[in-house]
């Protein structure tokens, strides 16, 4: 290896290629291209652009033209309607601008793209006032500038505050500085890193990755939100998700029969606490063996059918071990089918994981991919199941790592686990997805995952694996999920009450009453410590606790209408404040980085369990309102509030519209018919799309869905725009509910699905 850096030399010579610029240095190469106004690709190698790949972009082709303007001098000049691109070429370094001449990021000028061996890093400049958001699953504080941090995706249990890397691999995040914002996606699965001026002077940053190409998009919208859409328009965005994976889910490490589960099931509806999803982790399995089922579960469908007739739906935990082991199926048919990662000369590899020795699927090869979906149908989907969750796929062994050596694929496409370590959690939940949406014949499937790559939530929800019972990490949690979301990651949720520890009452209190305004609302523990099933808190407690249950599927329209949103557009479900206020810098404090947007306008301060007061900062111009009690403050300024466990400071930003249904004890129940609009009185006009479909199937794509535009207008009136879509509204009534007005009352309408125009009262 060369033991001295070497960086990106002269451009000798430019030529025109589809959508962009290819241009030969003088030590490598380079390309150019647009993917539309405000995304551009920039690739740099040692080697000529005679392949391309990506696990996470399906469609790597450039769509518009990149225009070449008049060279500056020896800077080469090229543009967007939204963008220029000036290349200096002795040596060759990019600036990107926006069409008002302000520099939203340029390579630094001495080091720009550098090797060092196989290793390939960007040098960027730093700005004094710029900060950094994203990268998934980060822990941290939500300013990433000054730290380091690596991409190697781990299995990391109990976890600490400050633990890189983590499960997760999300090489995506955006820039902000002089009230201007960017962004990059440094797309290389390989191990990489990022440094946001860590242990460097206050000039320059970097980021990087152990092999492979300096392959990144730059993206250069003029807010978040658009960077964000950009982003996931290139990555993917969400499908609908099952309406049932939406409630809350019921899950253990150590549930280990049908009857146990059963009564599980009874217990939520005797004691009338709302619930969808009873979760079967890895005691379901005969000898931890995938794709079969204990001699515990003697009768799988009828268990299944009795869950069903409460209400209930079914998760089971899948992880790629395949146990070695003659006359197991899946293994006797993945050695047959040459599905197996393979040691350099073909002998299949070997690692230690929950059933002992075992194989480890190639999802690399489409094949694989296949015939994995495939396994789904019988012991799972025929049985009634429609949930799952895959695990230990960073991937995972006794001992932590693989060899690096190991292959995947074959021929041309043969790659080693350097290259698909970070990419293999992608892999593993697309396989899962694409099956079982095969499987189950037009309904929807969820999946939920551990390890990731940039691109999963087309196919994947992700959790925060194995968290600790405490306050810092239930804190700690909320930052990761706003993270995930911001890199494109809309449904994310965490262990509620941690995976590892017992919690206090307070703590498994305060932790589900905020799991409320988290996508995945579950409830999750290890084997080895307390049972944790929401009555075994004491009665006093399960009152509690049944009212925040109950607040979770009043909310679930507003939820729903945030997943379209986020289908849509990639906005996620739990932003962090810099989304909306990019350029207040409270947001970025340490004091209030935890607080976050629950969709639209509900606004959520986390606070600790031990804490009956807590400090909260609210943003922006104009009122917010506290959900609890309809309190009014003013926005801009930072308060001293109360925090009981039984009244979490949420916040709803005048002009509100908050969606609301009636409590019902899981999503199949109607419920009492009547669609709640609670409105809160602002003064500048607010608009909503609501939106509804049948919560199971792919209907919503043939534009079978409900939808329409709810507008608050300051002038007292607000209107129901006519409906989009085939479906029809489970809801028959809409009651208006008034909050911040000179009369609050509340007043029902029939719902009809042409415009309906409400006349308010004056406001106070």
């Amino acid at each position: 290896m060369n033991r001295i850096s070497e960086q990106a030399g002269n451009v000798i010579k430019e030529s025109i290629v589809d959508g962009g610029v290819d241009l030969q240095l003088s030590n490598g190469y380079a390309r150019i291209t647009a993917y539309n106004a405000t995304t551009l690709r920039i690739r740099v190698g040692k080697n000529s652009f005679t392949t391309d790949h990506s696990f996470a972009v399906d469609n790597l082709r450039a769509t518009v033209k990149l225009q070449v303007l008049k060279s500056e001098g020896t800077d080469k000049v090229y543009a967007t309607d939204s963008l220029v691109v000036k290349v200096a070429t002795h040596p060759f370094r990019v600036s990107i601008y926006n069409h008002n001449n302000q520099l939203l990021c340029a390579d630094e000028a001495t080091l720009g793209v550098s090797w060092y061996g196989d290793k390939v890093s960007c040098y960027k400049q730093l700005h004094s006032d710029e900060k950094f958001i994203g990268l998934g699953e980060k822990t941290g504080d939500i300013n990433r500038r000054g730290n380091f941090y690596q991409n190697w995706n781990t299995d990391a249990p109990a976890y600490a505050n400050n633990a890189d890397p983590l499960y997760a691999t999300i090489p995506f995040f955006i820039g902000v500085h002089d009230r201007l914002t960017y962004g990059i996606f440094f797309d290389n699965s390989n191990k990489s890193y990022f440094n946001f001026g860590g242990g460097a002077d206050e000039e320059l940053f970097h980021f990087g990755a152990d092999d492979g190409e300096m392959n990144y998009y730059f993206f250069g919208g003029n807010t978040v939100a658009s960077i964000i859409n950009d982003y996931t328009n290139l990555t993917g965005r969400t499908p609908m998700p099952p309406l049932w994976s939406l409630g809350f889910q019921q899950s253990r490490w150590g549930y280990d029969n049908q009857e146990q589960l059963l009564t599980i099931a009874k217990t939520f509806r005797e004691k009338k606490l709302p619930a969808d999803v009873i979760v079967s982790d890895i005691n379901y399995m005969d000898n931890y063996k995938v794709f079969t089922w204990s001699s515990k579960y003697p009768d799988v469908k009828g268990m299944l059918g009795q869950m069903k007739g409460m209400g209930f739906d079914m998760v089971t935990i899948i992880d790629p071990g395949i146990k070695v082991e003659k006359g197991y199926k899946a293994y006797e048919d993945g050695l047959a089918g040459n599905h197996f990662a393979k040691y350099p000369g073909g002998r299949p590899y070997i690692g230690h994981v929950w059933p002992g020795r075992c194989h480890f699927p190639d999802f690399t090869k489409e094949e694989t991919r296949k015939w994995w979906g495939d396994q789904f149908k019988q012991p799972y989907i025929d049985n009634g199941v429609k949930g799952f969750w895959n695990d230990m796929n960073e991937p995972a062994a006794w001992g932590r790592e693989f060899p690096n050596l190991i292959e995947f694929g074959e021929g041309k496409d043969k790659k080693t686990l350097y290259n698909v370590k970070n990419a293999y959690g992608l892999l593993m939940a697309r396989s899962t997805y694409e099956g079982a949406r095969r499987g189950l014949n037009g309904q929807r499937p969820f999946v939920l995952t551990r390890a990731s790559y940039s691109g999963v939530q087309k196919y994947s929800a992700q959790w925060t694996g194995d968290n600790v019972s405490s306050d810092d990490h239930m804190l700690l949690g909320f930052r990761l999920l706003n993270s995930m979301g911001l890199s494109g990651i809309p449904y994310v949720g965490m262990d509620i009450g941690g995976f590892m520890g017992n919690p206090s009452p307070e703590l498994f209190i305060r932790w589900l009453s905020l799991g409320v305004y988290s996508p995945l609302f579950r409830n999750h523990t290890c084997i080895d410590y307390n049972y944790r099933e929401p009555w075994l808190f004491g009665e006093a407690n399960t009152v509690k606790i049944r009212a925040i249950l109950e607040q979770r599927y009043k909310l679930l329209p507003h939820l729903y209408s945030a997943f379209y949103q986020a289908h849509q557009t990639g906005m996620p479900i739990n932003r962090m404040l810099p989304i909306d206020y990019t350029f207040d810098d409270n947001a970025y404090s340490n004091k209030y980085q935890n607080q976050f947007l629950f969709g639209n306008g509900l606004l959520v301060c986390p606070v600790a369990s031990t804490q009956n007061s807590t400090e909260v900062y609210l943003p922006g111009k104009g009122n917010w309102y506290r959900f609890g009690n309809d309190k009014i403050y003013a926005g801009g300024s930072n308060y001293f509030v109360e925090s009981p466990l039984e009244d979490l400071p949420v916040f709803i930003k005048a002009g509100g519209i908050i969606p609301m249904q009636s409590a019902v004890q899981n999503t199949k129940e109607r419920g009492d018919g009547i669609l709640y609009l609670h409105i809160y009185k602002g003064m500048e006009q607010n608009v909503y799309t609501y939106y509804e479909d049948d919560g199971n199937t792919y209907d919503y794509e043939k534009g079978v869905f409900y939808k329409r535009d709810i507008v608050y207008n300051p002038q007292s009136l607000l209107i129901l725009k006519a409906k989009e879509g085939s479906f029809n509204s489970k809801f028959k009534k809409v009651k208006v509910v008034l909050h911040g007005f000179k009369q609050n009352t509340s007043k029902e309408y029939d719902l009809t699905d042409g415009e309906m125009v409400i006349q308010l009262p004056e406001y106070n």
